[in-house]
């Protein structure tokens, strides 16, 4: 039907408008001028667009009006339209690259702090062991003791005060009041303690007490030898776990919404919210880039200050001029993480928090271990955890003290640890990036027995050097190498790629591992694992060195053992890897059943058969006798 109006937008016109309706609607354009320039009475415009008259006056001028002003109505409407959408597109929030800005003036600030904190912490933790390892009446026979007596009780007593201290202070003065002691702390040492280390060490006691109990307490005594060093140990150490965890990531909670922690995090090191495995595959190994970068970087700078001393004259302590040059670093780093931290809190709007907490499992040490020994799964990934701290502890400490025979002086010590650390930072970067073909191609089992595979192969190499240096003398020779420096290589390399493993594939798959778990049971385990598993990782190889340097009389007499134990516990590592692939397999499988199954719940629709159907009615019509059937 031609005459049939079809709706289009807001008006509605005929298919083919013709004659004086034409012209009424579409009126020329000197027409509208002469109709819009005209003196036109007051009129008010309804919702609909049509204009509103006090009274109707039966004459054609008036009512040609009407239809003019209707048009006019319609205009100011579709004006007003168009203002609506450009006040809209005004509130949008501006963007760079696709990021908003107010999300760019969090991450920003954040990547730049997590830089100079890392920075800090990787020149930290390789001055101390310069400090502890080749100072004057120590050896790296102290490390086993300073780590349980000294470093724990310690970590114990910090939290206890931050705990008090959150209680008490705002977030921001909590901030300042933990972070600017560190600054001060490290900036006094390298100016102040280490030069007056002579005058403040109680050397002569030490050397008393240690005529009178023997040479195998000598790590026990160096640390009350050398106590300002061992106090920039522990340092050092908090700088690890109290700055990097507690206040940086405590801000950075606090700061970021969950969006922009799933889309940033990975750049930072840590992942967010992944749910299941498909996601952790693609995703954990990523989620350490960003701290391998300030690793490689600080490398680079230890390295270069430690070489300082090849351009100083003779009678320059050189390694207290490169102690000062980095421990400036230092400061300049720790006011930078203030600056950022100030300007963050200043101009960048924080999100608004539900004041409502989530109730979480709280689990002491008795219920931990019955929750591990109750469960076989928990139990091997409990031995996974166990048996890297115990493993990587017992051979370090072991190389250190090769490290310290092959380059006694601080300044060659720290310069070592400086292409260490770069080392690191790139081999755990490139695994990385290789990981998650690890696990796409060979799945979690492969990935999970790689980390104890390659501690397995290079320990054995590296105490063969050690226990059988004679025979390899000839080989290493050919290389220009003694078999004393050539163990120091070999642990090296022992260490890069044992750590670089750890980080790729190691926590990765413990992370994984707790993903097709019941709710409860992933709760607790973890909660477990955190509450046993680290600590007696961390102390158990502390305490196994401990018992072997007291019972042998020194750590080189009681490297043989060492080198036993460690097979033990890799063998046990393998073992438990092994056993876990099973369950984890076995438990990722009901998992895709129970998926499969709810998918093909999720497809049956009613099928009706041709007897049950009446002559000239369709299935629909008849649903009561329909019966579900799986495509």
């Amino acid at each position: 039907m031609e005459g049939l109006i079809q709706p289009r937008g807001i008006l509605s016109l005929p298919a083919k408008p013709t004659g004086a309706r034409t012209l009424l609607l579409q009126p020329s354009h000197a027409l509208k001028q002469r109709l819009f320039t005209r003196n036109l009475p007051p009129l008010s415009i309804s919702s609909n667009g049509h204009s509103k008259f006090q009274s109707f006056h039966p004459n054609p001028h008036k009512i040609s009006i009407s239809h003019r002003e209707r048009n006019r109505g319609f205009i100011c409407k579709a004006e007003a339209a168009a203002a609506g959408e450009g006040d809209s597109t005004a509130l949008t929030p501006p963007k760079v690259f696709g990021v908003e800005v107010t999300t760019l003036k969090k991450i920003i600030p954040l990547g730049l702090m997590f830089f100079c904190i890392l920075f800090n912490y990787t020149i930290l933790r390789d001055t101390k062991d310069v400090l502890v390892v080749t100072a004057k009446g120590s050896s790296a026979e102290i490390i086993p003791f300073l780590k349980t007596w000294v470093n724990l009780p310690m970590a114990i007593g910090f939290m206890l005060l931050y705990t008090k201290l959150s209680n008490v202070l705002s977030k921001k003065a909590l901030f300042y009041t933990v972070i600017v002691p560190f600054i001060a702390y490290f900036g006094a040492f390298g100016f102040v303690m280490y030069p007056l280390s002579s005058l403040i060490h109680p050397e002569a006691l030490a050397d008393k007490l240690l005529a009178t109990l023997g040479p195998r307490f000598m790590g026990p005594l160096a640390i009350m030898r050398i106590w300002s060093f061992c106090l920039f140990y522990v340092m050092a150490e908090l700088w690890g776990s109290v700055v990097v965890s507690v206040l940086f990531w405590g801000f950075a909670n606090q700061i970021t919404t969950v969006d922009e922690a799933k889309k940033f995090y990975p750049l930072f090191g840590l992942g967010a919210n992944i749910t299941t495995v498909d996601e952790a595959k693609k995703f954990y190994p990523l989620f350490g880039l960003g701290a391998n970068v300030a690793l490689i970087f600080s490398g680079r700078t230890v390295k270069y200050f430690s070489n300082m001393r090849k351009n100083l004259g003779p009678g320059v302590d050189g390694w207290a001029v490169s102690l000062k040059a980095m421990m400036s670093i230092v400061v300049g780093m720790g006011l930078a993480i203030c600056f950022l931290y100030w300007w963050v809190n200043r101009y960048v709007p924080l999100p608004t928090r539900s004041k409502k907490k989530k109730a979480k499992p709280q689990m002491g040490t008795m219920e931990s271990l019955k929750f591990l020994v109750s469960s076989p799964y928990i139990r091997d990934l409990a031995t996974l955890v166990v048996a890297y701290g115990i493993s990587i502890n017992l051979v370090e400490v072991t190389w250190k003290s090769k490290l310290k025979a092959q380059f006694p002086s601080p300044n060659e010590y720290s310069a070592f640890m400086g292409d260490f650390s770069t080392c690191t930072g790139i081999a755990t970067f490139t695994m990385m990036l290789l990981s998650q073909y690890v696990f796409d191609k060979y799945g979690w089992g492969v990935a999970a027995k790689i980390t104890p595979t390659v501690l397995l192969v290079t320990g054995v190499a590296f105490f063969s050097l050690i226990l059988f240096g004679g025979p390899f003398a000839p080989l290493v020779a050919k290389l220009g190498m003694t078999p004393l420096l050539a163990a120091v290589y070999v642990g090296a390399l022992q260490n890069i790629f044992s750590k670089s493993a750890k980080y790729s594939l190691f926590d990765p798959c413990k992370e994984m591992a707790y993903i097709p778990l019941d709710e409860d049971t992933k709760v607790k385990g973890k909660a477990a694992i955190d509450v046993v598993c680290n600590p007696l990782g961390k102390s158990g190889g502390a305490l196994i060195q401990q018992f072997m340097i007291l019972t042998f009389g020194s750590l080189a007499s009681s490297t043989p053992y060492l080198g036993v134990i460690l097979l033990g516990i890799v063998t046990a590592w393998l073992a438990a890897a092994k056993s876990l692939e099973g369950q984890f397999n076995t438990l990722m499988s009901e998992e895709e059943l129970e998926k499969e199954m709810e998918r093909a719940s999720s497809l049956k629709i009613p099928v009706v058969s041709q007897e049950d159907a009446s002559p000239g009615e369709s299935t629909s019509q008849l649903p009561e006798k329909s019966a579900p059937t799986s495509i």
